[in-house]
């Protein structure tokens, strides 16, 4: 037996006198990136180690230096892995260290797509360097997320008066709106990637004049946004 004074939770249906309606609203847009991001992997070689740390040190300075100088165009720049390590060689019974290989990557994030076109090529063409990307992305608190999610209550909306209208009827109130998985935890999917890789180079000392910056074309990102949404509505005409 339940005590009468025990609340009950909420039928998750409607009655003949207050029927509810549940639609889903979608939305799907394109608009141009915000940031651009880069890899730069730096490489060194020497017959001692500390000739190799000496050569890597030399080489990721100038690729720090070289990004630093493009000022409010580079909004984040982070070094990751370093690594330094011996090449072995078999000599008779026992191994022997022929050489150390280092190498060093770094990340840069940018805003200016002209600067970037120009800073990838300066890049490719220091010694023993290779860049990877562009990755286009939004930032996380881009209007485009918004502008998404705006955009699928509307849609929401007019669907759930377009079945109310088919039974001759009205949307009355707004009983929920959530996020698509909210009700139960479950992470939604990712979305398609924010930006694929677009080109890679491997940098060396060259002789020639410096190359000419590299047209790079953003590309457009896309941006979905779903929502539950549940509306009471008047009596059908049936």
């Amino acid at each position: 037996m339940t005590d009468d004074a025990t609340p009950q939770p909420a039928a998750p249906y409607g009655t003949p006198e207050v029927p509810r309606v549940a639609v889903r609203g979608e939305a799907r847009i394109e608009v141009d990136p915000e940031i651009a991001r880069i890899g730069i992997s730096v490489s060194a070689r020497g017959t001692d180690r500390r000739t190799a740390l000496d050569d890597l040190t030399r080489r990721n300075a100038a690729v720090l230096d070289l990004i630093k100088s493009y000022g409010d165009a580079v909004e984040k720049l982070e070094t990751g892995a370093f690594s330094i390590s011996p090449e072995l060689t078999r000599h008779g019974r026992g191994e022997r260290i022929r050489a150390y290989q280092g190498r060093v990557h770094v990340s840069a994030e940018l805003n200016d797509f002209t600067s970037l076109g120009e800073l990838t090529t300066r890049l490719a063409d220091l010694e023993l360097t290779r860049v990877d990307g562009p990755w286009w992305a939004l930032r996380p608190d881009s209007p485009a997320h918004g502008e998404a999610r705006r955009q699928a209550v509307r849609e929401a909306v007019q669907r759930a008066r377009e079945y109310a209208e088919a039974l001759g009827a009205r949307l009355a109130a707004l009983v929920e709106l959530a996020d698509l998985g909210a009700e139960n935890a479950v992470p939604m999917a990712m979305a398609a990637p924010a930006g694929m890789m677009r080109s890679a180079a491997y940098g060396g000392a060259m002789e020639d004049a410096a190359a000419p910056a590299l047209d790079l074309e953003p590309q457009r990102q896309t941006v979905y946004a779903q929502v539950n949404a549940r509306f009471t509505m008047t009596p059908p005409q049936l």
